[in-house]
C-alpha cells in the first residue's frame, strides 16, 4: 500500500525534501515528496520498509526540521520507480 503523507511544523527551508528523498533511497522506497504552499510537505511513499521513513520523520526528520503534526492515509500502489523531489 502507498502512504500518502502531510507533514507540518519547521519543513519548509530546512532541507527537508532532500533529507527525505535521501532517506527514502537508503530504505529502498518509490515516490515523491514536495513543498505545498500553504508550507507543509506532501509526499507519497510505499515500499516495505515505508514505516521506517514514517518513523523518521515523525521523529523530526532532518537536524533542522520539527515536525508538529503529521496525517496519513492509505491508498493503491502507483507505478513510481524512483523516489523524488518534485516542485
Amino acid at each position: 500500500m502507498r502512504l500518502k503523507i502531510k507533514v507540518t511544523g519547521r519543513v519548509q527551508g530546512v532541507f527537508f525534501r532532500a533529507s527525505t528523498r535521501d532517506k527514502a533511497v537508503e530504505l529502498g522506497l518509490y515516490g515523491f515528496v514536495r513543498n505545498e504552499p500553504d508550507g507543509s510537505v506532501y509526499m507519497e511513499v510505499q515500499g516495505d520498509r515505508k514505516n521506517e521513513l514514517v518513523a523518521w520523520v515523525k521523529a523530526g526528520g532532518p537536524p533542522l526540521g520539527r515536525v508538529d503534526e503529521m496525517t496519513m492515509e492509505e491508498g493503491e500502489d502507483m507505478d513510481f520507480s524512483t523516489f523524488e523531489v518534485r516542485h
